[in-house]
């Protein structure tokens, strides 16, 4: 045996890990940034190229629901002007106090904003950080920070684009040159391009002042308002699967700087370690920099209080706060003048004014904005961001997943601004009403129905109902009275719109199996007969009386997953289902888990038809009204950062399968829907935007000239009327007259 030289050893070593790492990376679904930057530079040159580009979308709201609100700001030298940061709906400008808004933040890479700031010395000094700083579901990936200097009027892309979701981004007050950003990475994968970036030439350039492992991401930072040398991190760990969530981990820590980030401290006296550990949030008494509070969520909500700039820790009460804190809100904030009151905004606002020792609720005595009534007494739950008026203590801002609130009296009575056309739909249906009307489920702000073609663009009439998160909503097209809808993992009922009677019809799996239903459980009424409902769990369920009854009518159609693809969250579960409008009985039906399967039988026997389709998680399954044998195939990587197009067709009821992706950029596709009157037209939503095929996808055209960027979730085709309709999931609802659409088409055919 031969002794290798300490030097070569150590030479061989490095290389060996270098080795595992590339290969690692290589194995690894996320796209690139690198990647994800050229895809954009094609969205668009396919935009501006497009012979679509001069049609145009009608925004129908609605703009009465709220919406998902991220961050705050209220512009120092300029009190009037306002910045409201919505996570998955771009960001939005008032300079009139929050009674009126326009959107800024309109044609970037992104439309997720998880942080606005505005510099305190100079006002048109903005920073944006993008990709929310959650684990939910829909938390989007972001492409790192924008900067404006002329008050959100234009904006430049400063980098970190792997950086997916960030937490913060704060400005130096001594010099706005120097900008640090707190990144928690990838949500799905391991990256290197996470903690704390700091900058010192306003964004040109960027260094790693905190760096903890590729597991471990920075959340939050705060600076000492007397010290701009001294600042805190809280690092948090976390690992997210699209069956399993891990919001705790031994990474999960507070760090201290006094020398600007050069050198970090780990402090752990008197907070909580170990692999308990969720996320934390930071906050500096400004009255009194000596004071901090953090609330983390380690086995409950608990808050902690140091009196010695952070070098100790005390609990400051019994038990747990009585608001819920987690992984997808998680705040605390300080009064400007007394640092012993404190709000904790975590599912209700909360407010202590003994130093957090005991605590009363501040979510109450909500006024409507405008004409608009409020839906509730008190202000939303899921509180993200709380906005605390270092000038006017009294004046606060709260920001939740039902939108703006604003408060002149310290949090005791509040202003609900819900005039942003920000719901966030899962899925969109219309009716067969003369005019129609559109209807969706949304994140958190239940159902929503409206009218397509409102006379006042701006004052539109929607009606709302329920809350929480809704799905699939479908009106019967031979009984408009009647309405099917859904909530979360399969809590499916239907109503009578009339009398306004409800009752659940979830089916129930064959006795003795329990059933695994996805987040967003499919469900269809078959063109067939409106009263015959289709609906997925892991298996697929009949019903030929409106819900009242179902049959089992297939086996477990995923791959039922073993113990390592098996978590917290239900996975192996149906996603899409599609019925055959030529031949009653013919089924297709896709999973998360990469499996597609085809009934000719009403489910006597079923084939198993992904080979040629990659395993990823199927978004949409359409049967072609046109050919009875066509059927396309939309799936998505995105719950393992993968944002690659997959989009197939089949010409042999799934035998075979053949990639329409063509010109189309990489963008994870949500839906893809057929002409109701032209055979060779395809409409296909994205994360990003909206395309259109004239050639049945031999190749694509934007729609997105004259669409802000935002999630396509669901495309609806009035199968009368013809019009396309879009629900978004962050800009409400947009209408397209597709005869514009036809009429180009045909211009073009008589000039060929």
């Amino acid at each position: 045996m031969i002794k290798k030289a300490p030097l070569l050893r150590s030479f061989l070593l490095i290389s060996s890990v270098i080795a595992c790492v590339s290969l690692a990376e290589a194995k690894s679904p996320a796209s690139s940034p690198e990647a994800r930057m050229k895809s954009w530079d094609q969205h668009v040159k396919l935009r501006s190229d497009s012979i679509f580009k001069d049609v145009k979308w009608l925004h129908v709201g609605p703009r009465i629901q709220g919406g998902k609100i991220e961050s705050i700001w209220s512009v120092k030298k300029r009190k009037s002007t306002l910045y409201a940061g919505a996570g998955s709906g771009n960001l939005w400008k008032s300079e009139t106090n929050g009674t009126t808004w326009k959107p800024v933040f309109e044609n970037e890479s992104t439309f997720s904003v998880s942080v606005v700031t505005v510099s305190d010395k100079d006002p048109n000094l903005v920073w944006v950080g993008t990709g929310e700083p959650h684990m939910a579901r829909s938390s989007f990936a972001g492409t790192g920070v924008f900067k404006s200097t002329d008050g959100a009027k234009t904006w430049k892309h400063m980098g970190l684009v792997d950086t997916h979701h960030i937490g913060r981004v704060l400005i130096d007050p001594k010099d706005s040159n120097v900008v640090y950003v707190a990144a928690l990475g990838r949500q799905y994968t391991y990256n290197k391009q996470r903690g704390l970036f700091k900058t010192t030439d306003g964004g040109k350039t960027w260094t790693k002042s905190l760096y903890i492992s590729e597991k471990v991401g920075v959340v939050e930072v705060a600076m000492d308002p007397s010290d701009n040398k001294t600042l805190y991190a809280i690092a948090w760990e976390r690992d997210r699967k699209a069956w399993n969530n891990v919001d705790s981990g031994p990474g999960s820590a507070l760090y201290k700087t006094t020398d600007a980030g050069k050198t970090w401290r780990k402090i752990t006296k008197g907070l909580p370690t170990g692999p308990d550990a969720g996320r934390m949030c930071i906050a500096v008494a400004p009255s009194n920099p000596k004071v901090l509070y953090i609330i983390a969520s380690f086995k409950g909500g608990k808050v902690y209080r140091s009196d010695d700039k952070g070098e100790s820790w005390r609990k400051t009460h019994e038990g747990n706060v009585p608001t819920g804190i987690g992984y997808d809100f998680c705040l605390i904030r300080v009064c400007a003048d007394n640092e012993n009151e404190i709000f904790v905004p975590g599912f209700n606002l909360i407010y202590s004014s003994d130093g957090g020792k005991t605590f009363v609720s501040r979510s109450e005595q909500v006024i409507p904005m405008l004409s608009y009534k409020p839906r509730r007494k008190t202000p939303h739950c899921d509180n993200h961001d709380m906005f605390c008026d270092p000038d006017d203590p009294d004046r606060v801002m709260l920001g939740t997943d039902g939108g703006l609130y604003i408060s002149h009296d310290r949090a005791k009575t509040w202003l609900h601004v819900n005039t942003l056309p920000i719901a966030e739909f899962y899925a969109i249906s219309v009716d067969m009403a003369k005019p129609y009307r559109i209807w969706g489920g949304t994140q958190d702000n239940g159902i929503l129905g409206g009218e397509a073609r409102p006379m006042n663009p701006g004052k539109e009439h929607w009606t709302w109902d329920g809350g929480g998160d809704n799905y699939v909503t479908l009106i019967d097209p031979n009984d408009l009275n009647t309405m099917y809808m859904e909530g979360m993992f399969g809590g499916m009922g239907r109503r009578d719109l009339k009398t306004g009677k409800s009752r659940g019809i979830r089916p129930r799996g064959p006795k003795g199996q329990r059933l695994r239903f996805n987040w967003m459980t499919p469900f269809i009424l078959s063109p067939h007969n409106s009263k015959t409902l289709y609906a997925g769990a892991n298996m697929l369920f009949k019903s030929v009386n409106r819900g009242d009854d179902w049959k089992c009518i297939s086996p477990d159609l995923s791959t039922n997953p073993g113990p390592e693809k098996k978590g917290n969250v239900p996975y192996g579960t149906i996603t899409d289902i599609s019925e055959s409008p030529l031949k009653k009985g013919l089924l297709y039906a896709g999973t998360d888990d990469g499996q597609v399967h085809i009934t000719k039988n009403d489910g006597a026997a079923w084939t198993k038809i992904t080979k040629g389709l990659p395993d990823k998680w199927v978004t949409r399954l359409v049967a072609s009204k046109y050919v009875e044998g066509e059927v396309f195939c939309s799936l998505t990587g995105y719950r393992e950062d993968d944002f690659a197009t997959y989009l197939y067709m089949s010409d042999n009821y799934g035998r075979t399968w053949k990639s329409i992706k063509n010109n189309l950029p990489d963008e994870s596709v949500n839906v893809i829907r057929e002409d109701p009157f032209d055979k060779d037209i395809l409409y296909v939503g994205t994360e990003l935007g909206a395309y259109c095929s004239i050639d049945r996808g031999g190749s694509w055209q934007s729609l997105c000239n004259h669409l802000p960027t935002c999630a396509v979730h669901d495309i609806a085709v009035h199968p009368r009327d013809g019009d396309i309709v879009i629900g978004t999931h962050g800009r409400s609802a947009f209408v397209m007259d597709a005869r514009a659409i036809k009429k180009i088409k045909a211009k073009l055919a008589k000039s060929e």
